[in-house]
């Protein structure tokens, strides 16, 4: 295989992994209350039974 099909892999493998990376460090964890935190398992228990039935 020539050399810049081996550079293109490389670039395209780096592009990959650091738009992984950016996406990994730009997330940001949301800050819910008990209140939230309790309808949300609520809903996905309502949703559970809904599936079920």
């Amino acid at each position: 295989m020539p050399w810049y099909a081996w550079l293109i892999i490389a670039l395209a493998l780096g592009a990959i992994i650091g738009n992984l990376l950016l996406l990994r460090d730009s997330a940001r964890k949301i800050d819910l209350t008990p209140e939230q935190l309790e309808r949300i398992r609520q809903r996905n228990a309502q949703a559970d039974r809904d599936e079920q039935a």
